[in-house]
């Protein structure tokens, strides 16, 4: 199988054919998931510690389950009664950590390049749980696994990411996946709440909903992220639903056969109309959560593999590349 990567920091490092070949080992665990008996042993002997600086209920949840039924050994660290809280710096929690020498290390940080300091410090493979502004690849792939399940395929769609695109790695990741499957991919939104420098993100801009929702195969919607936001980025949450909100005026415009998702939580009557998000015919939002487990499932059996090759080379004094 082709996937190289040593950790998973974010999608951008990876080629097309690792993408498509994360999402085809999780479509067996959404099979396996299915099953009465849902264990594996992809991970048996390996010890996971799950290390959240940020409050999180989807995707925590999601890696503790998928690490216990590869048959991992799965530590949840409460930081918020951690050394952490009295001071210590994230390169000395790094290092304790590594001297209880964990092999998955899967990390959510409101700082950008958090991750990616602590992948250096260890010793372990490091999974990105999100990242302040800068990526949460695993949220892109369980999304691009909802699409491909739900299409068909992963290529050539009209994409519209809609919302808060400015405070989202969610956004960011989609958009690199996406580009990378060759799909045309829609930013839409609000100019306040687009990034800066978003005309060279190799993507469409629409400020007007209903022009971005033309004959879109998928539409994704985005969480406001008030938590992120320190100024006023829109007028009223009426008067943001009015604009930017999903209803089913607006997603009539897509195409017929157009599939809605959000990566969560919603707020109803903000970003998406309730109707419209509990729609078994148009909605995949569960779906979404149902994928989320296998797609962990297999990112972590794909990064223990690769962690045991590196560890059998060098016991066999070989040179791991």
């Amino acid at each position: 199988m082709s996937f190289r990567a040593r950790h998973l920091l974010g999608v951008e490092p990876l080629a097309p054919d690792e993408i498509v070949t994360l999402l085809d080992l999780a479509e067996s665990y959404v099979s396996l998931n299915r099953r009465t008996v849902k264990h594996g042993d992809a991970l048996d002997g390996l010890t996971q510690i799950n290390l959240f600086f940020e409050a999180s209920t989807r995707t925590q949840s999601s890696f503790e389950l998928a690490g216990k039924r590869l048959g991992a050994d799965v530590m949840n660290m409460a930081v918020a009664q951690s050394s952490v809280k009295k001071g210590e710096t994230l390169i000395d929690t790094a290092l304790t950590l590594n001297a209880m020498h964990p092999d998955l290390l899967v990390v959510r940080h409101p700082e950008s390049g958090a991750v990616n300091l602590l992948a250096e410090k260890v010793n372990c493979a490091v999974i990105n749980a999100g990242d302040g502004r800068h990526e949460h690849p695993t949220q892109a792939l369980l999304d691009a696994l909802t699409i491909r399940r739900a299409k068909g395929r992963l290529h050539r769609l009209t994409i519209a990411i809609c919302g808060d695109i400015a405070h989202s790695r969610v956004a960011r990741s989609n958009l690199i996946l996406l580009g990378k499957m060759e799909n045309r991919v829609r930013l839409v939104g609000p100019a306040t709440l687009m990034p800066s420098g978003v005309a060279e993100l190799g993507c469409e801009v629409f400020e007007d909903m209903r022009a971005g929702l033309d004959e879109a195969d998928v539409v994704m919607m985005l969480r406001l992220q008030k938590e992120r936001m320190d100024g006023g980025f829109i007028p009223s949450e009426r008067e943001y639903y009015h604009r930017w909100g999903l209803d089913a005026e607006k997603l009539a415009l897509a195409k017929p056969d157009a599939i809605v998702m959000h990566p969560g939580p919603m707020n109803r009557g903000v970003e998406i109309d309730g109707t419209i998000a509990d729609d078994i015919n148009r909605s995949v939002i569960q779906d979404q959560v149902e994928m989320g487990v296998a797609v962990r499932m297999a990112a972590m059996d794909l990064l223990a593999r690769n962690l045991r090759a590196e560890r059998g080379a060098r016991a066999a004094g070989d040179v791991y590349v």
